[in-house]
């Protein structure tokens, strides 16, 4: 079943930019795979081709669905000041995405104490999540998704996070942006 999914994907990217090769066409399959879970590392094959990414490279931009993350844990201060961690993208062409996806995973015993932020490389700050006394729950683990197209890709990346009440501390464990 493999075949006609390779032929699909070439057929796309024969359809994206016509003046390619058949080696460049190979070239870029393999260039573009995932690895399959669970498999060998180092001389067994890439695995799945990935045909949004091959076609992305082929039209000489950057991929979607790229993710870029930080698991560095991060102590949240009780009522204190804000913490930040950073991640640097490069490699990118062109602004954020409109749907930028950042994925945040913070343990906290109050999480309507919590303020976070996404702040864009030129300091622009996106206001993911305020302060609530109603979310007396436990956490934060969710995706937000930002429109951050006015925002270059490149350069770095931070979440802010400030508890803004006493008699809790909490950890940002770590977060990711997809682009």
């Amino acid at each position: 079943m493999a075949t006609p999914h390779i032929a699909g994907l070439a057929a796309l990217m024969k359809s994206a930019n016509p003046a390619l090769t058949p080696a460049q066409i190979e070239s870029a399959i393999k260039a573009n795979a995932r690895a399959l879970p669970g498999t060998c590392s180092g001389g067994c094959g890439a695995g799945l081709a990935d045909a949004a990414k091959t076609v992305q490279a082929v039209l000489g931009g950057t991929p979607t669905g790229t993710t870029y993350s930080s698991s560095t844990a991060v102590s949240i201060p009780d009522n204190g000041s804000a913490i930040e961690s950073p991640i640097t993208v490069s490699g990118r062409s062109g602004n954020a995405p409109s749907n930028l996806r950042v994925g945040v995973d913070i343990t906290h015993t109050y999480r309507g104490d919590l303020v976070i932020d996404l702040v864009a490389p030129d300091g622009s700050a996106y206001r993911l999540k305020s302060a609530s006394g109603s979310d007396s729950a436990d956490d934060v683990r969710t995706t937000y998704t930002v429109d951050a197209s006015a925002e270059s890709a490149n350069g770095t990346w931070k979440v802010r996070v400030r508890d803004t009440a006493a008699w809790d501390t909490g950890r940002l464990n770590g977060w990711q942006l997809t682009f």
